[in-house]
């Protein structure tokens, strides 16, 4: 597959700024309250958005923590009417059980896509094995353009790694669209939550982002991310994908459990990078 990159020769990479800087208040809407749906209801919440979160449950069976900064537990429904931002935080899987709730949010409203395809999660779908980039399959399913964001670090180093703009050490997510402005919602929400973000093109381009690349939650440097991006080989991820997987549970015992950050990441370095 050829590359197609444009941000590999001479995207500018300066920091987005903060939604806060632009706008008191965004309204946000997050579907799930997994690993990450939890930490982006936190995040988001603490910087002053106005954050309605919902699970596939129901309000009442949230947690107090996940709305310890300020967020509101609701039905699918209210978290997205009237938001300016819907965040998608839910398996891959479960995309198209939520599209007719997407159909009814308006056309300019940003929708962020966290998810992964995990073939022993999200059982076989046939078009990702054949080649498809994900996040494609997930516009097919939603039947509109999403960002792709938050996908690539793994929610341990999300929980716990953030950092405040200008650190040395602060971690970049890769985030790609094709409308503008996804792309630079996405962008200020990702900096928001603590961490560079880093222009990854399109949603053609994402694969670059998807499991088994070098930049997946293998916790890189702005600096370190372009090089990683371009180094990614389309048709090597599905095999180390596989081969992180079955890593994890053997050390683990199942394939539910996630490994801490530094297993995590030392484990993704070897088999990606």
């Amino acid at each position: 597959m050829p590359c197609g990159c444009r941000h590999h020769v001479g995207r500018d990479h300066l920091p987005y700024p903060s939604l806060d800087a632009r706008r008191s208040t965004v309204k946000i809407g997050i579907l799930g309250v997994g690993h990450i749906g939890k930490t982006l209801t936190q995040r988001l919440s603490a910087v002053g958005h106005d954050v309605k979160v919902a699970n596939s449950r129901g309000p009442h069976t949230i947690e107090a923590d996940v709305l310890s900064s300020g967020g509101q537990a609701v039905t699918a429904a209210e978290a997205v009417a009237d938001a300016d931002v819907v965040i998608l935080s839910i398996p891959l899987n479960r995309l198209p059980q939520v599209a007719p709730l997407i159909a009814g949010v308006p056309a300019g409203t940003v929708v962020i896509d966290t998810s992964n395809y995990y073939p022993a999660r999200d059982s076989r779908i046939e078009a990702i094995d054949a080649g498809q980039v994900e996040s494609l399959w997930v516009t097919e399913q939603l039947g509109r353009p999403v960002a792709k964001a938050w996908n690539a670090i793994g929610s341990h180093s999300f929980a716990i790694k953030s950092e405040p703009a200008g650190s040395p050490d602060r971690i970049a997510i890769p985030v790609a669209a094709d409308r503008d402005q996804d792309r630079q919602v996405a962008m200020a929400l990702v900096e928001d939550t603590g961490f560079d973000a880093f222009d990854a093109d399109t949603l053609a381009d994402s694969w670059r982002q998807q499991p088994g690349a070098p930049c997946y939650c293998t916790d890189l440097s702005r600096q370190e991310m372009p090089g990683a991006l371009a180094a990614a080989e389309v048709d090597r991820l599905p095999r180390r994908r596989d081969l992180a997987v079955a890593a994890i549970q053997e050390r683990v015992g199942d394939a539910t459990t996630n490994p801490d950050a530094g297993y995590g990441v030392r484990l993704n370095r070897v088999l990606f990078m």
